[in-house]
């Protein structure tokens, strides 16, 4: 222990200081996105949008896909104009947009903001990223990343509570409370220094073009692009987490028996997080995956610490795979808790090791370069989540359009889902014409059109990465060794 408090005491001001911004940050922006898949897909009479799921896999896949791929541009930004300047500039972006948010109802209005929401996500990220490598070294690195990937997971977990305990009075709330914590940042910005910056006269725009070159120049290596297209298909399966599975647990399972559990175990619990209705949300369901990594991360870490990181990915992968698939056989909500686990634990044995790998490909002169990569695969993950959680979920498992054909098939006359008769509205008509209870009508929807088949296609692409990643390693880096 005492070790472990030297190293503490080796670590400045700055790197505390850049690190609890990460956390407010954070909480901030799992607060709301964590319930946006819903936000923009449930019924306008809740104050929702009441997209369609393509849409919503629109807005969520491309914005985020758009926030992952700017740091490429925003931090060459930073190192030409300053921290502390961007980083205020970031702010700014973030509690504007977070602001407009609620009035934004229509998907170009709503698409605009997000995509103006993630520059400030974009101009944001490679800064503290960048401060906390500054403020570490070879004794400290491994302990100050541990401390920074911690801040991150407690404020995707914490955000999201705060978020759905305020959505209760309405979703206006939960965008407003992430301006606020966004807003908490800006007197703790005020003590940040930069850490060590070296000051440059370049032009950006040749700053810019030196670092699209090094990028081609890494990309000319066959085994990196392999790899880059290979993981990019965990980050596809990954996403739908908070892209697909708080939609279909919101549509298809009853979460009456996990209330009940939690009421007879924990009542102030209960009625803490519970519906009037006795029902759980979601999102607390999803939320328990950041839960499971700060608990668990630091087991999962030391027990695949001496494994190779292609081992790990591909057991990861497959791990991942598995959990988030597992919804496949029932639509219980303990069944789904479980599932969650076991993708969590998937998902801190190989997401870790991705950025490792990519250092240890590369070679000795070129590390940097390499590593500059490394969010392609995130961006593209992003980008291909997108798809299968808005045109696939949509025609496979959506329970509007499920139940716009079964109505179709039956020919019952219910006008059409619009301004003035909402999805709630349909959900009730036609539960009333097939003389059918709204439990009654999912459970018959679920048995006969089949929804959980989503999952088929997600575990197709989790798997389909493991094998490749497996064939990657015996075909082509074991044969070049």
């Amino acid at each position: 222990m005492s070790s472990i408090a030297r190293v503490f005491k080796k670590f400045p001001k700055t790197f505390w200081i850049a690190n609890t911004m990460e956390l407010f940050e954070r909480w901030a922006w799992y607060g709301f996105y964590m319930l946006l898949a819903n936000y923009l897909t449930k019924s306008t009479d809740i104050g929702a949008l009441g997209l369609s799921q393509s849409e919503k896999g629109i807005i969520m896949g491309v914005g985020t896909a758009i926030l992952y791929f700017l740091p490429l541009i925003t931090g060459a930004i930073a190192d030409r104009y300053g921290y502390k300047k961007v980083l205020f500039i970031a702010f700014l972006i973030y509690i504007t947009g977070f602001i407009a948010m609620p009035h934004c109802r229509s998907f170009a209005s709503f698409f605009a903001i997000f995509l103006y929401v993630a520059i400030g996500g974009a101009l944001f990220k490679p800064i503290i990223s960048a401060t906390v490598s500054k403020t570490t070294n070879d004794e400290t690195s491994s302990i100050g990343f541990g401390i920074f990937y911690m801040m991150v997971n407690i404020g995707a977990f914490i955000g999201p509570l705060f978020a759905l305990h305020f959505s209760k009075v309405s979703y206006d709330q939960v965008f407003y409370l992430s301006a606020i914590f966004i807003a908490v940042n800006f007197p703790i910005l005020y003590f940040f220094k930069e850490p060590g910056r070296v000051k440059s006269d370049t032009p950006f725009w040749e700053s810019l073009k030196t670092i699209l070159l090094n990028i081609w120049i890494a990309l000319k290596d066959y085994r990196l692009v392999l790899f880059l297209i290979i993981v990019s298909g965990f980050w596809a399966m990954y996403n739908q987490l908070f892209y697909t599975l708080p939609v279909f647990i919101d549509q298809w399972v009853d979460t009456h028996t996990l209330y009940n559990f939690i009421h007879e175990a924990w009542p102030w619990l209960a009625e803490k997080i519970g519906s009037e209705g006795g029902t759980i949300k979601a999102e607390y369901i999803t939320n328990v995956d950041a839960l499971y990594i700060i608990i668990f991360q630091i087991i999962v870490s030391t027990i695949i610490m001496k494994w190779k990181p292609l081992s790990s990915m591909i057991s990861g992968f497959m791990v991942c795979a598995i959990g988030m698939s597992l919804t496949l056989f029932t639509n219980d909500p303990f069944f789904i808790i479980g599932s969650i686990f076991i993708f969590g634990v998937g998902e801190m044995a190989g997401s870790p090791k991705i950025t490792e790998y990519i250092g240890k490909i590369a070679p000795r002169d070129k590390v940097a370069l390499y590593m500059g990569t490394s969010f392609l695969p995130v961006t593209l993950g992003n980008f291909l989540a997108g798809y299968i959680s808005g045109g696939v979920y949509g025609k496979l498992s959506d329970k509007t359009n499920l139940l716009q054909k079964e109505v179709e098939t039956r020919g019952l006359d219910i006008p059409e889902i619009s301004d003035t008769f909402s999805q709630t509205d349909y959900y009730n008509r036609a539960a009333e014409l097939m003389n059918m209870s709204h439990q009654e009508l999912t459970q018959f929807l679920w048995e006969n059109y089949q929804p959980n088949k989503i999952w088929i296609v997600v575990l197709g692409i989790g798997l389909g990465a493991s094998f490749l990643l497996f064939l990657y390693d015996r075909l082509l880096i074991r044969r070049i060794k």
